[in-house]
């Protein structure tokens, strides 16, 4: 199998952290100065091992290998959330490109290549899946015409002006070129550590539905409004997402989760009764018709509150499909784990989102996991161990070299 060097992927992830630290994590929102220079860091690393490399028109880094031979597509993302981890998403660019480092060092692997992609906006700053849905054909001008930072730094296509990218070619992955993708990531729950193990094979990504539930009441004085006339779109959300909480557990499945993430009143003072309310409320799950039943029951929910006493509506800002991952990858993962990690990994879904749900679409994909501290993501205490990314690194390594090698 080809060489792993762990010590060399250790160092480069610490070094991407240093480009954007913020305590203990680092803050790298998408096209950010610090998001920037990473994918030039990436870019420079990969022309060293003779990658033809480009930065496209939507923020990807694509870097290609010249050979003939089967070729493997690797990669995660290398933005953040605001304020947050440093492993969420280098971890698999970082994997991928040693990978790529290996296999094109090795001579037994002269006519395999693992090319690397780094994906813009995974996080959701501007949109969903923006650069892996980019990559795929699958995001048109108008959506990127329409995208604006949700926290307020500006449009999509000022800040791909501002970072020189604006009117690049946005690069179209070729599925037919490739025998599948390939993504590592921190598991993002407690799950291996848990349970003491160090690989986790994933089985399937979540599809997540997002709604949006409007709650129109009437705005009036708090003080003076009887409350036999009040209808205060803050209580009426209130109870709707407890209606939620008691009737979506006889209908989920046993990975099943719910959020309400937010809910904003206006005007917002607590002299006065909110005419108006949006709530945001999420599910995910791995099987569509988990979705489709929460769905059902909650549109019943709505329908039975509509009126009594506001007003609601609905729509669904995000839908994604909940996505396989491709069996035969899954046994080369679990023999390179089952190798460098005995008896010490299982077969696990993702709760969370990712680029290779994207992609699996379009060709076979696979993902692994490393262990999270304390099942924490998305929060500047995110954290693996050195030796579990070590390890991580050389089970990657391995199995792609396996998956190129036709599972062997």
């Amino acid at each position: 199998m080809p060489t792993c060097n762990p010590k060399r992927v250790l160092a480069d992830l610490n070094h991407l952290r240093s480009m954007a630290a913020f305590k203990t994590g680092v803050h790298r929102p998408s096209l950010s100065q610090a998001h920037l220079a990473s994918l030039k860091w990436l870019e420079a690393e990969l022309k060293k091992i003779g990658h033809r490399t480009v930065i496209d028109g939507v923020g990807n880094v694509l870097g290609y290998a010249d050979v003939t031979g089967p070729k493997l597509l690797g990669g995660s993302h290398l933005e953040s959330q605001n304020e947050a981890g440093w492993l969420d998403g280098p971890l698999g660019v970082v994997y991928a490109l040693e990978a790529a480092r290996a296999i094109h060092a090795d001579p037994a692997f002269k006519d395999c290549a693992v090319d690397v992609g780094a994906w813009c906006d995974e996080e959701g700053h501007f949109g969903s899946f923006l650069g892996s849905r980019s990559a795929c054909g699958e995001v048109g001008e108008a959506e990127i015409d329409a995208a604006q930072d949700r926290t307020a730094r500006g449009s999509m296509r000022d800040m791909l002006k501002a970072a020189g990218l604006a009117g690049l070619k946005r690069e179209m992955i070729d599925p037919k070129r490739y025998i599948g993708y390939f993504e590592a990531h921190i598991e993002q729950g407690d799950w291996l550590e848990a349970h003491d193990l160090k690989i986790g094979v994933v089985t399937s990504v979540v599809g997540i539905t997002q709604t949006r539930i409007a709650f129109h009441g009437v705005q009036n004085h708090a003080g003076t409004t009887r409350m036999a006339i009040r209808k205060d779109a803050g209580l009426a959300a209130a109870k709707l997402a407890v209606a939620v909480d008691q009737r979506f557990p006889k209908l989920a499945g046993p990975r099943t989760v719910w959020t309400v993430g937010n809910i904003a009143l206006d005007p917002g003072a607590p002299n006065i009764i909110p005419g108006e309310a949006v709530m945001l409320l999420q599910w995910r799950d791995t099987d569509p018709a988990v979705h489709q039943r929460l769905e059902t029951e909650l549109l019943a929910i709505i329908a039975e509150c509509d009126g009594h006493p506001c007003r609601l509506d609905m729509t669904f800002p995000r839908r994604s499909k909940p996505a396989a991952m491709a069996d035969h990858f899954q046994v080369a993962i679990e023999a390179a784990a089952e190798t460098l990690a005995p008896g010490r990994h299982t077969r696990i879904p993702s709760g969370a989102g990712h680029d290779a749900q994207i992609f699996a679409n379009h060709m076979p994909s696979a993902m692994m996991f490393v262990p999270s501290i304390g099942g924490i993501s998305h929060h500047w205490t995110e954290n693996t161990s050195d030796a579990d990314i070590m390890l991580g690194a050389e089970v990657y390594v391995d199995a792609a070299a396996r998956m190129l090698k036709g599972g062997r």
